[in-house]
């Protein structure tokens, strides 16, 4: 439903990272995979998630005598490090501390080749069937020995982005060296920062600590989320973390931020 009301093609989900088997963050996942099959989907999926989850959805899709017309792939998180290496992006898990086992996922663009200067390329008569190496970054040597540099006759590519989601977390600064650099970080924030006592109780954080977290990190930008449904407004928890952490915005169903 949520698919529809946002105007996503389901076809364009392969992979699904499911942080920890609380149900506030995978119930509707067997309804989704039945839909998916409903809608006849053909392509495969791949699910990253605790070892758990891969014996309750076969429980609940065997008792409903429910077979998936796609392929379903269940990668089980059992350690830190690199979980999928795909053409454009790779993405790592790292674990967080909440409740139970829960994990964090790391996402990053693998850097692009350089673009082609193709009036300069030709000027200096570099043959097209070199131009793989140049956007590898070689330099090219003419036949009299001439050293064309490649920053001549190429562009440097946007710098790859990267996106780290912390998942459900007590506050703990060990994780500002996971998430490094990151463009953008997001870091739930439970609770206001005068009820940090009750966030550390219940393995939460508030918005003061999800904003440090953002700064030892040297992230660009922070998105908060995982408010409690005690709080009415969210005003309060915006302005909390940008106090500390500037670049700060609410992360709200359906909205698109730019990394």
């Amino acid at each position: 439903m949520q698919f529809s009301k946002y105007k996503i093609k389901r076809s364009k989900i392969n992979h699904i990272f499911i942080s920890h088997l609380h149900g506030d963050h995978y119930f509707g996942l067997i309804g989704l995979l039945t839909s998916m099959s409903l809608l006849n989907r053909t392509q495969d999926l791949h699910l990253h998630a605790a070892p758990e989850l891969e014996q309750l959805i076969t429980l609940q899709l065997n008792f409903a005598a429910t077979h998936l017309c796609f392929n379903l792939h269940f990668h089980p998180l059992t350690e830190e490090g690199l979980i999928v290496d795909g053409n454009k992006m790779t993405v790592e898990c790292f674990k967080v501390k909440h409740r139970i086992a829960c994990w964090g996922f790391l996402f990053r663009e693998k850097k692009k080749p350089r673009k082609i200067n193709a009036e300069r390329a030709k000027l200096y008569e570099i043959p097209a069937s070199f131009y793989d190496k140049l956007q590898e970054g070689e330099d090219y040597i003419t036949k009299k020995g001439t050293i064309v540099p490649n920053d001549e006759v190429t562009i440097a590519a946007p710098k790859p982005k990267s996106y780290a989601y912390c998942a459900d977390t007590i506050y703990d600064e060990s994780l500002a060296e996971k998430v490094k650099g990151v463009d953008m970080l997001y870091h739930e924030t439970t609770y206001l920062k005068d009820l940090h006592e009750r966030a550390a109780a219940r393995f939460h954080s508030t918005t003061v600590q999800a904003a440090s977290i953002a700064q030892k990190a040297g992230a660009k930008k922070l998105l908060i989320g995982h408010f409690s449904s005690k709080y009415e407004t969210l005003d309060e928890f915006l302005q909390e973390a940008a106090e500390v952490f500037e670049n700060t915005e609410l992360a709200l169903q359906g909205a698109c931020y730019i990394v």
